[in-house]
């Protein structure tokens, strides 16, 4: 990896691309800093602090802007959660599928609904940390409601500019570098946690050199799995169109181990953190009571969560990659441009030999996505160890790390050929 950056750094259009997009995440950081006028940042920093809510992972990918109450509090979520929604409703709904399939000019279309729903939805998720955040806003009244979801909706739409223009101008996707970048600027605080329990004799220095290899051996292993895939070979047929042939060539069809990335986790922390979250806008529930023995059975610390979030993983991987991969779609493309998977006739045969192969693929997947998402509250329940950085964040810093170097493998293959060319 080090040697592409130096060879793509030789390269002086990549190294104005590299540069701009330092400058970008740059900014970003500078931005996290920034405060939002009428908010107590104490209230903000023991909310993300607890580590029962998704507080929590929400101050991790932002790089504690929301502990710091700044502008980029709400980060790029209110982004990722309109691009899901306008991707299964392009499923659901004819005209947003039609446009999908326009080339250029339809995915521009429907990256500027993604825009207007992100930025409706940053003020509906502004107003509701509004009203849940209680303790958290100094002075209530229609001027700070104003202020405050105001600021945040900008903030949201100023980080989907930034990513845009790192997508365009830069290296890489932008809104997942961004992600990147917050994710890893916490690394720090975290090393600093574990020395801190290492001086406080929490942790000797046999169990913190075997988590330093353990946590080498979860990355290899997450680096293994993201680049793995299931080839189904195609063949297509020779036709003869005038004096030319065409076809005859062997190529096939890529069905990636980890096809739906981190969504599923996405999906399921979200529905494992709604009750913590909602009880964090009350006063904490007496001992002995319903509600106190309930949020302690679902605590995330607790055998309960790590299992039924194991399973909600698992089925939000199925769920996620029946509505964006479509088996029947795939063979129908096949056979209208003559190819077929040796031994399987076209049609429903080859589409349901795909979905088969699917199944056995995304199952493995699933479990480990799964297992990696749950690795750290079986690691503190078992062995006592707080990992900071979890499952979810190392997923996404690897995945994030290995397709930013594939984009910058393809711009330097891409301007070799056009130098042999010319």
């Amino acid at each position: 990896m080090f040697q592409i950056l130096k060879n793509a750094w030789k390269i002086p259009d990549l190294r104005k691309r590299i540069l701009y997009t330092v400058l970008l995440l740059l900014v970003f950081r500078l931005g996290s800093f920034i405060p939002v006028p009428g908010l107590n940042r104490e209230a903000l920093q023991q909310l993300a602090s607890g580590g029962n809510s998704i507080f929590g992972f929400l101050d991790t990918l932002t790089g504690g802007a929301f502990a710091q109450a700044s502008i980029f509090a709400m980060s790029i979520s209110p982004y990722i959660t309109a691009s899901i929604i306008i991707n299964l409703l392009t499923v659901a709904i004819p005209s947003l599928e039609r446009l999908a399939k326009e080339g250029e000019e339809g995915r521009k279309i429907i990256a500027q609904y993604t825009r207007y729903a992100t930025v409706v939805l940053g003020f509906i998720q502004a107003t509701g940390l509004y009203f849940g955040l209680r303790n958290a806003v100094n002075e209530r009244g229609f001027l700070s409601y104003i202020t405050i979801t105001l600021t945040f909706t900008a903030g949201t739409a100023f980080l989907m500019w930034l990513g845009e223009q790192i997508t365009e101008k830069g290296v890489g996707n932008g809104i997942s570098l961004l992600i990147f970048a917050g994710i890893v600027s916490r690394i720090p605080f975290g090393i600093n946690v574990l020395y801190q329990n290492y001086l406080n004799q929490n942790l000797n220095i046999f169990t913190l050199l075997l988590f330093v290899v353990f946590a080498l051996a979860v990355i290899a292993a997450i680096v293994v799995m993201t680049q793995g895939e299931r080839r189904v070979p195609v063949q297509y047929a020779k036709r003869v169109v005038g004096r030319k042939m065409y076809g005859g060539q062997s190529t096939h069809i890529p069905i990636k181990v980890n096809t739906a990335g981190v969504i599923p986790i996405i999906f399921a922390m979200s529905i494992m953190a709604f009750p913590s979250t909602i009880a964090s806008f009350f006063s904490e529930p007496a001992p002995g009571t319903f509600w106190y023995g309930f949020l302690n059975f679902i605590a995330p610390d607790s055998w309960f969560y790590g299992v039924f979030y194991f399973v909600l993983i698992i089925f939000f991987t199925f769920f996620y990659t029946a509505i964006t991969f479509n088996p029947i779609e795939i063979a129908n493309n096949m056979k209208k441009n003559g190819g077929f998977i040796p031994g399987i006739r076209p049609g429903k045969p080859t589409s349901d030999y795909i979905n088969k192969v699917l199944s056995r693929v995304i199952i493995v997947g699933a479990m480990f996505i799964g297992a990696i998402a749950v690795l750290p509250i079986f690691l503190n329940y078992g062995v006592g160890l707080n990992v900071y950085l979890g499952g979810t964040s190392l997923l996404i810093v690897v995945s994030v790390a290995l397709e930013t170097v594939k984009q910058l493998e393809s711009q330097m293959l891409m301007r070799h050929y056009k130098g042999f060319l010319e």
